[in-house]
C-alpha cells in the first residue's frame, strides 16, 4: 500500500511539463476562475444561512487539504517539507482564516485575513513558480494539490467579500496593513530560527528577493518594506474591484 501511494503521489516527468504559462497552468487557470465565478454566480440568488455554509465549508476543505498535505508528503516526496509551515502568505492566512471561522477573538479579523488570503493565493495561481521549477507533468499530486488549495482559498476571499455579513470600507483599510506588517513580522521569526547555511526558506519574500535584483547583503533590509507596500497595493486594488464590481451591479 505504501508503495502503491507513493507511486502515485510522486513527481511524475514522463509527459506533458507543467510551466508557468504554457498551456496547462492557462487551462487550470481558466478551471479556476471558470469555478470561482460559476460559484459565486450561483450562490448570488441562494439564501444567507447557503451562503455562509458554503463560505464555512470552503475554508474546511481548504485547512483540511494544508493538514493533510503534512502527511502525505512523506509518501510523495520522502519527508515533510518544512516550507510548508505558515510562515508564507498563502499558507499562514489558510490558518487565519479557519480560526476566524472557530475563535472569537480571530473572527474580529476574519474579512481582513480573507482579503489578504485572496491576495497571496490569487497572484500565486497567476504565477506558480513554486511548482513550475520542478518540471512535472500536470497531473502530478504536487501540480494538483497546490493549485487546487490555492484555487479554493481564492474561492474563500471572493464569497467572504461578496456574501459575508461584514463589507469592505475605505476607513478601514489600515487593518490590512496592520495585519501584512504583523505576517511580514511573523515571517521574519519562521526565517530567523529555520534558515541555516543549508537552506535559505524565504518565506514571505522578506530575506531574499525572488527575482534576484537586489544584492543579497541588503535585500533582507529592504524586502520587508518591498514586500510590506507591494501586498497593500494588492489589497488597494481589491478594495477597487470591490466597489467597482458594487457599482456595476446596482446599475443593472
Amino acid at each position: 500500500m505504501n508503495e502503491l501511494l507513493s507511486n502515485l503521489l510522486k513527481d511524475h516527468k514522463d509527459g506533458p511539463i507543467f510551466n508557468c504559462f504554457g498551456i496547462w497552468h492557462i487551462l487550470f487557470m481558466i478551471i479556476i476562475f471558470g469555478s470561482i465565478i460559476v460559484t459565486t454566480l450561483l450562490l448570488r440568488k441562494k439564501e444567507d444561512d447557503v451562503r455562509k455554509k458554503a463560505i464555512n465549508i470552503t475554508i474546511s476543505v481548504v485547512f483540511g487539504l494544508y493538514i493533510l498535505d503534512f502527511f502525505l508528503m512523506p509518501l510523495a516526496y520522502g519527508s515533510i517539507d518544512v516550507e510548508k509551515l505558515p510562515f508564507h502568505i498563502c499558507t499562514v492566512s489558510c490558518v487565519l482564516c479557519f480560526l476566524s471561522r472557530h475563535n472569537k477573538f480571530f473572527n474580529k479579523y476574519k474579512l481582513q485575513f480573507a482579503v489578504i488570503g485572496l491576495i497571496g493565493n490569487i497572484i500565486y495561481v497567476i504565477y506558480p513558480a513554486g511548482i513550475g521549477w520542478y518540471q512535472i507533468t500536470p497531473y502530478s499530486y504536487r501540480v494538483i494539490q497546490t493549485l487546487l488549495y490555492h484555487g479554493l482559498m481564492t474561492l474563500y476571499g471572493v464569497l467572504t467579500l461578496a456574501y459575508d455579513d461584514e463589507e469592505l470600507k475605505w476607513k478601514n483599510c489600515y487593518k490590512e496593513l496592520i495585519v501584512i506588517v504583523l505576517l511580514v513580522l511573523w515571517a521574519l521569526f519562521g526565517n530567523f530560527i529555520y534558515n541555516s547555511d543549508l537552506r535559505i526558506y524565504n518565506w514571505f519574500f522578506v530575506v531574499q528577493d525572488p527575482f534576484y535584483i537586489l544584492p543579497k547583503d541588503i535585500a533582507c533590509f529592504i524586502m520587508p518594506f518591498v514586500i510590506t507596500i507591494t501586498i497593500f497595493i494588492g489589497n488597494i486594488l481589491v478594495y477597487l474591484s470591490y466597489f467597482g464590481i458594487k457599482k456595476i451591479i446596482k446599475l443593472n
